[in-house]
């Protein structure tokens, strides 16, 4: 079931609300740029996020298609997004930048691993322990 969660950045200057449904699932990759921030994330709708403030704080690096942003401020990366080969946009939400979810649903989120460093995204990649 989804739920409405809201989120910033380490120093605040970017908020957000998203509605997700953490038992639907999670992700984590392992491409260099996944892997190199340790991200957790969940993906989000563009009718299911909303950005509250900060767009004019965020910068944006491409490295692989995908929009990474992040905080001009204090670095952190709040959130990505990117669109589909179907045509349609996807927000990657970092789970780590929301502030009211509870560890125990954190804990009994399901995570599917991709192996994205062999740009096999479809594939789990033959370790996960490290991600």
């Amino acid at each position: 079931m989804k739920k409405t969660y809201s989120g910033t950045c380490h120093c605040g200057a970017v908020r957000f609300e998203a509605d997700i449904d953490l038992g639907a699932g999670t992700f984590k990759c392992n491409c260099p740029i996944c892997t190199k921030t340790r991200m957790w994330g969940a993906i989000v709708r563009p009718e299911d996020f909303r950005l509250l403030r900060g767009e004019d704080r965020l910068k944006d690096y491409q490295p692989d298609g995908v929009h990474h942003v992040f905080c001009t401020n204090c670095g952190v990366r709040p959130y990505g997004w990117g669109e589909e080969s179907s045509g349609g946009k996807f927000y990657a939400v970092r789970l780590a930048c929301l502030d009211d979810v509870e560890d125990e649903e954190l804990a009994g989120a399901p995570v599917t691993y991709s192996d994205g460093r062999n740009d096999r995204y479809d594939e789990r990649p033959s370790e996960t322990r490290h991600l």
